[in-house]
């Protein structure tokens, strides 16, 4: 008898256990962080791009923008991507729902190491950060914030993954870095925004700030994660998806230059 009531008392409480979908604490965005540390970049771009995400997630447009909207909170997480084996979570997913949590989130951020590795794979990035989604948080909405300064040139191919990602409900948006003049380069293309636009972001709204010089980077930065918060974006930088018309830098180029490099 004793046996069945212990057993009667285990059945009710794994009933009465919450289910995944209601453990998930609700917010207005899921936002993923995915920034490019390939050595295109130098430790001088690396720091500049670090130190634009710090003051942009302090800062009091940052945390205006998040506590309008109908939970006054979101969750965000930072990831370093490279080649197709890069990706590294630098800060887990945290919930940001005002100054204290977001100066939190940004010394977690500061203490992490600068560093950089081999090869540019947006396409891994992208799916590594899609994979982080639905862990402990129900978002509204979900954006991937992918910054790089190249093209892809391993791993998928970057339109097919760009596709399926986006089909799944999760908006892209780019900050291509055209810090650097591609002039005698044999793997970068003048025209990076372009191949962002047309091959890398995706969703509804989605939209590129390109940076093309140094002290734009934190500004640019700011601005992007205000919209991506907030959820409006200006017509005048949001996508538009054209009728059937083929991008105007090809999706493969990235590895057709490193093919003529490198020959594999």
């Amino acid at each position: 008898m004793r046996a069945f009531g212990l057993f009667l008392a285990a059945l009710l409480a794994l009933f009465a256990l919450p289910s995944r979908a209601d453990a998930q604490t609700a917010v207005d965005l899921e936002l993923v962080l995915a920034v490019d540390i390939s050595y295109s970049m130098d430790y001088d771009e690396l720091a500049l791009q670090r130190d634009g995400y710090l003051q942009a997630i302090t800062s009091k447009d940052f945390v205006d923008a998040l506590r309008g909207g109908a939970h006054g909170k979101i969750a965000v997480i930072y990831i370093e991507w490279a080649g197709s084996h890069e990706q590294t979570i630098v800060v887990p997913w945290t919930l940001i729902d005002g100054q204290a949590a977001a100066e939190a989130f940004a010394a977690k951020l500061a203490a992490a190491p600068v560093r950089r590795t081999y090869r540019t794979s947006i396409s891994s990035g992208l799916i590594f950060s899609a994979a982080q989604f639905g862990t402990g948080f129900k978002g509204v909405r979900r954006v991937i914030d992918v910054s790089g300064d190249g093209t892809n040139n391993q791993g998928p191919l970057i339109e097919p993954t760009r596709d399926d990602i986006v089909s799944k409900g999760v908006v892209i948006n780019g900050l291509p870095l055209q810090l650097k003049s591609p002039v005698g380069s044999m793997l970068d293309i003048p025209n990076l925004h372009e191949y962002y636009e047309d091959c890398v972001i995706g969703g509804p709204g989605s939209f590129v700030i390109p940076v093309r010089d140094k002290t734009q980077f934190v500004n640019a930065i700011r601005q992007k994660l205000v919209l991506e918060v907030s959820g409006i974006t200006p017509p005048s930088i949001a996508k538009t998806i054209p009728a059937v018309k083929p991008p105007r830098v090809s999706c493969t180029i990235g590895e057709q230059m490193w093919l003529q490099r490198w020959g594999n």
